[in-house]
């Protein structure tokens, strides 16, 4: 799992995200990141986003990022509160992980419009922080950046 270590430990946003999308008011998110490694090939993650002023909870989604043994092609793997999970595929490059939707499946009642397309980035930038972007295409709306955040790590 050497090629995402890189992404082990626990992150907090900082400052706090932006999400935006053609169908909804733009807003801010506070999120808490759990990307761990227990002996198995694979890393297991949390993430859990709060309202940046209430510190209700918001989004959640947990699962594994799992890597093809000597390759760099990644599977990520969710499950979200939504009602959607997801796997999406791609590879690591030094320490940038780029990922799209593989297949994804919804509970029968999902809000609509209903996501049809998910791309995240995963990078370490040059001041050691973790920056996430994440573009959607949904029934209604094209390829469109949809959440960006960045964390800075709080343990390893």
């Amino acid at each position: 799992m050497e090629p995402l270590s890189w992404m082990l430990g626990t992150w907090l946003s900082d400052p706090p995200g932006d999400g935006t999308f053609p169908t909804m008011k733009p807003f801010q998110y506070l999120e808490e990141v759990h990307i761990s490694h227990v002996g198995q090939p694979m890393l297991n993650f949390s993430f859990n986003a709060f309202h940046p002023d209430t510190r209700k909870p918001m989004h959640r989604e947990c699962g594994f990022i799992r890597l093809k043994p000597d390759t760099n092609k990644v599977a990520f793997i969710s499950a979200q509160n939504t009602g959607l999970v997801e796997v999406e595929e791609g590879e690591v490059n030094g320490q940038e992980l780029s990922i799209a939707s593989h297949s994804i499946a919804r509970i029968s009642f999902a809000k609509k419009p209903h996501v049809e397309q998910i791309t995240r980035k995963f990078r370490l930038n040059s001041d050691g922080k973790l920056e996430q972007t994440v573009s959607m295409a949904t029934t209604t709306q094209p390829m469109t950046q949809h959440l960006h955040i960045t964390y800075k790590k709080v343990t390893p």
